[in-house]
C-alpha cells in the first residue's frame, strides 16, 4: 500500500509540473511581445522608428522563444520519456508477477503432488532403496527447486543500483552448503565497480546456472568459483571434478542449462567455454574491452 502511494503521489507532482510547463510555454510568447510593446513604446519609442520596431518585434520574440521554450521542450521530453520508462517497467512487473503467479499455482503445486505422490508410491511398494527410483525421485526434487526459484526470481527483480555482488555471492555459498552440503572454494578477485549493475545480475545468474548443473549432473560435492580482472576485462570460472558436460553436448543443445548460460553470455556479448582438462570440467565467462 505504501509504494502503491508514493507512486501516486510521484504521478500526482509530475502531472501538477507537466501542466505547468504546458502553461508556461502558452504564456510566455503573449508575454514576451506584451513586455516588448510596453517597453518599445515607453522607452524607446525615441530611438527606434515604428518601421524599426514592428521588424525587431518578430526576431525578439524568436530569440526569447529559442531560449525559453526549447529548454521547456526538452523537460517535456524527459518527463514523457521517464513516464514510458515508468510505464514499461510497471507493465514487465505485472507480467512477471503473473508468470509467478501461474507458475505457483499450476507447475509448482502439480510438482509438490506429484512428489507427495511418489513418495507414497515408493514406501507403498518399498523402492526407497532403489537406484532407479532415487534417481527419479532426485531429478523431480530438482525440477521442483528450479520451478520454485523461477518463481522467486520473477517475484523479486534485482534493484539496478543496488546490487551488491559481494552480499548476493556469499549468500548463495552459504546456501549451497546448509541446503546442498557442496564444498565450495569461491575465489573473487573482481572489484565491486569493475562490473556494471546489469553485468553483476547477469553474471551471477550464470554462476547459479552452472553450480545447478554440477548439482544435478556431474556427481560431486566440490566446486571452484574462481574470477579476476585482466589487463582489458576479467574472467570468471566455475569448475568440478565430477563427469562434467563436453563441448559436444553444448554444441547439440542438450544442456537446456547451459544453454541459457550461453544465450545471457551472447547477449551481454561475452566469450563462453566449456572444456575439460584433466579430471576438470571448466565452465569459462571472458569479458574483453573492445
Amino acid at each position: 500500500m505504501i509504494k502503491y502511494r508514493h507512486i501516486s503521489h510521484a504521478k500526482s507532482g509530475g502531472d501538477l509540473k507537466y501542466k505547468q510547463i504546458k502553461w508556461l510555454i502558452l504564456f510566455i510568447p503573449t508575454l514576451t511581445i506584451a513586455l516588448w510593446e510596453y517597453i518599445r513604446h515607453e522607452f524607446l519609442l525615441s530611438y527606434i522608428s515604428m518601421e524599426v520596431g514592428n521588424f525587431l518585434s518578430p526576431i525578439f520574440v524568436f530569440i526569447v522563444t529559442l531560449v525559453f521554450l526549447r529548454h521547456l521542450f526538452s523537460i517535456l521530453e524527459r518527463m514523457q520519456e521517464e513516464l514510458r520508462l515508468a510505464k514499461a517497467k510497471e507493465a514487465a512487473r505485472l507480467e512477471r508477477e503473473k508468470l509467478a503467479r501461474e507458475l505457483h499455482d499450476g507447475i509448482a503445486q502439480s510438482l509438490f503432488l506429484l512428489s507427495v505422490k511418489m513418495n507414497k508410491f515408493g514406501r507403498k511398494n518399498a523402492l526407497e532403496n532403489d537406484p532407479d527410483f532415487e534417481k527419479i525421485k532426485q531429478t523431480l526434487q530438482h525440477v521442483h527447486e528450479d520451478t520454485r526459484q523461477a518463481i522467486t526470481n520473477l517475484k523479486y527483480i534485482p534493484q539496478e543500483g543496488s546490487f551488491s555482488w559481494t552480499e548476493s555471492i556469499y549468500q548463495f555459498v552459504t546456501d549451497l552448503k546448509n541446503q546442498h552440503l557442496m564444498d565450495v572454494h569461491l575465489e573473487w578477485e573482481i572489484r565491486e565497480n569493475a562490473l556494471s549493475s546489469k553485468e553483476k545480475v547477469e553474471l551471477f545468474a550464470c554462476i547459479k546456472e552452472a553450480v545447478m548443473n554440477v548439482i544435478k549432473h556431474a556427481k560431486t560435492n566440490k566446486v571452484w568459483i574462481q574470477a579476476k580482472e585482466t589487463n582489458n576485462g576479467w574472467i570468471c570460472r566455475v569448475k568440478d571434478q565430477g563427469i562434467g558436460f563436453t563441448n559436444e553436448a553444448v554444441s547439440s543443445n542438450k544442456g537446456y542449462g547451459l544453454q541459457i548460460i550461453k544465450d545471457r553470455a551472447r547477449d551481454m556479448e561475452w566469450e563462453f567455454s566449456l572444456k575439460n582438462i584433466a579430471n576438470e570440467t571448466i565452465m569459462e565467462i571472458k569479458k574483453e574491452s573492445k
